[in-house]
Formats: structure tokens, sequence, C-alpha cells
């Protein structure tokens, strides 16, 4: 989708390019045949389905940065703010609620802070207390397939409290276990909400 000058394209899972001023991957699990190359690459957590191995995007000066990635070059944890490339990073908490796969200080979601946009890619994460805190958000990818994460009805609720301008769903129909309907999460949304709904795979 386009967002300004912005495109955010995302290739399936959790996977999401940010394409402006700079090129931005995060999570680059599944990529496309001849990807564009990047200058930053952010990894939310040490999961093989996230922190996967970036070399198909990688050009000398990428930047790759990460909470306990083993390709990160710049290691980071929940409340962290990197400047990067002229890019603002700031990395909040995601972690499971009732589950045990995601610990709370495992891993990060991260807001780019590029092109006058702030883009929330919420990583591996339920609903959580701190999503009230998140301000002035423009696109949010939010997590729907459940089992290791937010399912829809929780994602509608996270929407509630981070009052984006525009919300894509990731996480979903990769892999048994995380089945859903990207459909019905844009109705719900967009039934209760202002909040525009993309859906990108």
């Amino acid at each position: 989708m386009k967002y300004g000058n912005i495109e955010v394209k995302v290739f399936g899972h959790a996977s999401v390019m940010i394409k402006g001023s700079k090129t931005i991957y995060i999570d680059p699990y599944v990529l496309p045949d001849n990807p564009e190359k990047a200058d930053i690459v952010i990894f939310t957590h040490k999961h093989y389905d996230h922190c996967a191995d970036p070399k198909k995007i990688l050009k000398n000066d990428t930047v790759t940065v990460g909470a306990d990635c083993k390709y990160a070059q710049v290691n980071v944890s929940p409340g962290d703010i990197k400047e990067i490339n002229g890019v603002k990073l700031e990395f909040v908490h995601a972690y499971n609620i009732d589950k045990k796969f995601h610990p709370k200080g495992m891993g990060t979601g991260v807001i780019v802070n590029i092109d006058n946009a702030r883009i929330y890619h919420a990583g591996d994460t339920d609903v959580i207390p701190e999503m009230k805190d998140l301000k002035n958000i423009d696109i949010a990818l939010l997590p729907i397939g459940g089992t290791y994460t937010m399912n829809i009805n929780d994602a509608v609720e996270a929407v509630g409290h981070i009052k984006p301008k525009v919300v894509i769903p990731i996480h979903y129909n990769t892999f048994d276990g995380i089945e859903a309907d990207p459909n019905e999460f844009k109705r719900k949304v967009e039934e209760k909400y202002e909040t525009k709904v993309y859906i990108e795979y």
C-alpha cells in the first residue's frame, strides 16, 4: 500500500518492507525473488520465522538491528531508541499475556519514524497495556493468527488502544495454528473504528 511518499509491502507472515527515503525490512522470513536491497533490517525477536538470514537483501552498508537475533549487528531491548541512517527506531514491548511463547523482555515491537510517518510493527505479541501508550501511529502492522500472538478479536481490541490511521494484518495463514480470515478482521475493525484496513497478502 502507498501512504504519502512511503510504500509498505507485506510479503507474507510478519515480513515487511517499508520503502521511502530509505528501504527497511522487518523480520525477513518471507522474501520475493530478487528483492530490493535494504538500508536497514530489523528483527523483532530470535524465533526462526522472524530472525531469518537476510543475505538476499544485504548490501555493503546495510545496518541490521534486533532483539537477541544472531544476524543483528546492533542488539536492542524494549525502551531503546536508535537513530540509524537518519531513521529513528523506537523499540517497544511485545509479549504474551497468557502464553509461554514470548515472555516479556524477549522480543520487541518497533516504531519506524520515516518521511513524516510513524509505522508500528507489533512483533509477536498479545494485547498488552503498553499499547495504550503508543501515540500518533499512522500505520500499525498487527498479528491476527492466534496461538502464538493475538487472534482477530484481540487485534481488533488493540486497534482501539493504538488508534492508527491504517492497520495491516500480519502473521496469519503461514503454517498450522495461525489460520485467520483477514477479511473478518477488516470488517470488524471498520465497523467499530475509523481506521482503514489494508490486506497485503
